[in-house]
């Protein structure tokens, strides 16, 4: 007996960046992918050579047709090219622009999203980023049917994940790529059979897109609230301390024993350095000095002239206040 039509849709994916690409990579094994959607080429590096996002460059690899359109409202050419591919549903896999209802509605078996978050909770741009900085200890991922709304549509398959304490957004990142790359896989076998379930929107918490202040370290914060705000902030912009008004990049933060004035350097040994923070004490063993290579924070202290009692800088801190859940 034939089976049915959906059970194996050709599939349209829209996706940019590489924690993207194994989530593309296990849906080709399995389903034809007749069209790949990524952002438009950007300049990247001293060069500024026009460069494309990774998914973009795996479609290329693959010969997979691959549109990078600028815009997808009112974009009659893009929802031919979409419709014309022959795409049954598609996935959105970290694409990076909100889809108008135009596109949503192209696709006979809509689209499915692949969120990083138990939603409600975090939803919006950078959800791997905020539940570390919240001291989340388990996380997960959500396949959504995607509707017009930021990450609101109704919850098809979800499946947890526990956080390792010291892991950063670049391990959690790689392990919800894979998790998310398994979870598609297993909505696209069953679509036409799940049962969509709402979100309860009384339980929604944003998580904002990122900026370079949100790697300030806020020494008044309790040591927890630094080593998971260096967690979070792993990947970009990363950890930023400011000593006599240079700009440092920290890395290696953990929570170790000590106590004094929030921002004083406690210890300086061959381990690295131990600073005083609201409640509790971090050690950091590594420090990058701006233009510079990253040095182990004791090498770097003798060089500095840092030693028990050198204060770096919390007042005046320019970070703005984080977004209310």
């Amino acid at each position: 007996m034939t089976a049915p039509r959906f059970a194996l849709p050709r599939v349209a994916f829209f996706g940019s960046p590489a924690f993207a690409v194994p989530v593309l990579d296990a849906i080709r094994a399995e389903f034809e992918v007749v069209l790949v959607v990524a952002q438009p080429d950007k300049p990247v590096g001293r060069g500024l050579k026009l460069t494309p996002p990774p998914v973009a460059a795996r479609a290329t690899e693959l010969a997979i047709p691959l549109a990078q359109p600028t815009k997808l409202r009112r974009n009659e050419a893009f929802a031919r090219q979409l419709r014309e591919s022959g795409a049954e549903v598609a996935v959105t896999c970290a694409y990076g622009k909100i889809l108008p209802g135009s596109v949503l509605s192209i696709p006979r078996y809509g689209f499915l999203n692949t969120h990083t978050s138990l939603l409600p909770k975090y939803r919006g741009a950078a959800p791997i980023q905020w539940a570390l900085i919240e001291g989340e200890t388990v996380t997960g991922t959500t396949i959504m049917q995607t509707d017009e709304g930021m990450d609101t549509g109704p919850i098809l398959l979800q499946e947890e994940l526990p956080v390792p304490a010291d892991w950063t957004s670049l391990e959690l990142s790689d392990a919800l790529s894979a998790q998310a790359a398994r979870l598609i896989v297993q909505a696209l076998h069953g679509l036409g059979s799940l049962t969509p379930r709402p979100q309860d929107d009384r339980a929604a918490t944003h998580a904002g897109m990122l900026d370079k202040e949100h790697g300030f370290v806020r020494w008044t914060d309790t040591a927890a609230q630094v080593v998971n705000r260096y967690r979070g902030v792993a990947a970009w912009p990363q950890t930023t301390a400011f000593l006599n008004g240079a700009r440092l990049k920290l890395n290696g933060l953990s929570l170790t024993e000590g106590h004094g004035p929030p921002g004083e350097v406690l210890r300086v040994d061959d381990t690295g350095l131990t600073v005083a923070c609201g409640v509790g004490a971090v050690h950091i063993r590594t420090v990058q000095p701006e233009a510079k290579k990253p040095q182990p924070a004791q090498v770097w202290a003798q060089g500095a002239g840092v030693h028990p009692g050198t204060r770096f800088a919390i007042s005046g801190n320019p970070a703005p206040p984080d977004p209310v859940p």
